[in-house]
């Protein structure tokens, strides 16, 4: 039993050896053939990037080389210029040598011409003593006392041959101003698009229904007074279907109230505490729409660097309105006549457009002043920095003030060809039939007087005397007498024309 244990025990020592001695063996030969291996990859490695970099080398090689040539190329194109300009220099130097000397030649015959100019010069000189010897010796007179007879009637001749053709210049420049003035006029006109005049003193406020009416009285008329007080107008409300009448002077408190009432009923309360509310909300969005509109106004006209309180004014214009025309499209086409009429005379465009927009800005202030509109909108120029000419242009376009610049008589003539034309400004029918009366009794009121019709839209007048009784200075005398009258006893647009008209006729019946 022990014998088989130690057999057992020695086998398997003996196994143990043998098996690590093959292990051993056998790793070794793993071992080797992995090194071998690892050394042919290595190698391989080596000679693929030895590869990659030849490669590499050769590329840049060749980059380099296409670069230098191509700075060769650019060096020789540049010296091939150089050598052009070399060339170009070389020939215009010879090219000056040779002007040089050419004007050498020439100041050389001119010396010589000026010497022989010298001598002929002090040879007439003889001469004309010589002359003039012998003439006082013939005259008896000497050449100081010839020369003052000659003067004298060459004076007395000029003079009269001078006034004669300053009368015929003076006369023609008169003819021709006036042609010229009515060109510029007509042109100016007509290459300026205008609109007709719609202005009222009332708005209306379109309902869907009758029954908005109520909600808007309310109870015992509480939210109309409430909406009245807040807005300062007077609302009308009558058996007129589907519409309420905002009445006041003022177009401002018109729209505030007609734009409240669009929000007030498309929001469906109504009550004095939401009415006060929204009527506030309205006050600050038109105030913000006045602004813009100023803004898009100096757009379209093309004006630049207006301070923002002018901006505010000319805006407030859109709500302002003389004689039914609206005074911001008032202004809008002064400044386009003003534009093409100075272009037409030379002048500055933009600055004559300038000063006809903001012509009429004292219509519109903020606070009252006692001044006239044309004075006060000068004033408020000047307040916030318009030139000098600009400011002269507003105030003097009624003539309150002096022209200074020929600015001021073309805003004057514009604003007068905007308010005149026809369409301009409207009247209500009972305003316009008393002026017509008034035109025609007063010049009924002359003795001589047989006929008078008002005529254009009460822009002429027409007079018939009796031949009998005036004679034709009279007429004249008549014209300016009904003129100066009409122009301190009435109020009109534009102006007016007196044409008296004095005939003779003479009527027979052949039967």
């Amino acid at each position: 039993m022990i014998l088989t244990l130690i057999v057992g025990v020695a086998a398997l020592i003996v196994g143990g050896v043998l098996g690590y001695l093959v292990f051993r063996y056998v790793i070794k030969g793993i071992y080797e053939k992995m090194v071998e291996e690892a050394k042919d990859k290595a190698e391989q490695l080596k000679k693929e990037k030895l590869f990659e970099v030849k490669e590499k080398f050769l590329s840049k090689k060749t980059e380099l080389e296409k670069e230098v040539q191509q700075r060769n190329q650019k060096i020789q194109q540049s010296e091939n210029r150089l050598k052009q300009r070399e060339i170009s220099l070389n020939q215009r130097q010879e090219e000056l040598g040779r002007r040089k000397q050419e004007v050498d030649q020439q100041k050389q015959r001119l010396d010589n011409e000026k010497k022989l100019l010298s001598v002929k010069q002090e040879e007439l000189e003889k001469m004309q003593l010589q002359e003039r010897a012998k003439l006082e010796e013939l005259s008896g007179l000497s050449a100081e006392e010839a020369k003052a007879r000659l003067v004298e009637s060459m004076k007395d001749e000029a003079r009269t041959d001078a006034q004669s053709y300053i009368n015929e210049i003076m006369d023609e420049a008169k003819l021709n101003a006036n042609a010229q003035a009515k060109k510029i006029v007509i042109q100016t006109i007509q290459r300026v698009a205008t609109e007709t005049a719609i202005e009222n003193s009332v708005s209306v406020f379109h309902i869907d229904n009758d029954e908005v009416k109520g909600r808007i009285i309310g109870r015992e008329g509480r939210n109309i007074r409430a909406l009245e007080a807040a807005c300062g107008v007077e609302i009308v409300v009558d058996d007129t279907p589907e519409a309420i009448v905002i009445s006041a002077f003022d177009p401002i408190r018109r729209e505030v109230c007609r734009l409240a009432l669009h929000q007030l009923v498309a929001d469906g309360r109504i009550h004095p505490a939401r009415i006060e509310e929204v009527v506030a909300k309205v006050k600050k969005q038109l105030e913000n729409e006045v602004i813009e509109t100023g803004k898009r106004t100096a757009i379209d006209l093309g004006i630049h660097g207006l301070h923002p309180e002018l901006i505010r004014i000319v805006g407030k214009m859109k709500y302002r309105s003389s004689y039914g025309q609206n005074l911001l499209q008032h202004a809008r086409e002064t400044a386009n006549l003003c534009a093409v009429m100075a272009s037409e005379l030379g002048l500055n465009p933009k600055k004559a457009k300038r000063a006809g927009l903001l012509h009429d800005i004292g219509k519109v202030p903020d606070e009252e002043s006692e001044l006239p509109h044309a004075l006060y909108g000068a004033k408020i120029a000047e307040k916030y920095k318009e030139k000098a000419d600009i400011c002269n242009a507003i105030g003097a376009h009624h003539d309150e003030m002096e022209m200074q610049t020929l600015l001021a008589p073309i805003v004057q003539v514009c604003d007068a060809i905007s308010g005149a034309r026809p369409g301009a400004r409207r009247e209500i029918v009972e305003a316009y039939i008393k002026r017509l009366n008034d035109l025609e009794a007063i010049a009924m009121s002359y003795p001589g007087v047989t006929k008078t019709y008002a005529i254009q839209a009460g822009r002429e007048l027409r007079v018939i005397v009796g031949a009998d009784k005036m004679d034709d200075a009279e007429t004249e005398a008549l014209s300016g007498e009904i003129a100066t009258k009409i122009q301190n006893e009435m109020t009109y647009p534009g102006q007016v024309k007196i044409t008296v008209i004095r005939e003779t006729r003479s009527v027979a019946y052949a039967k």
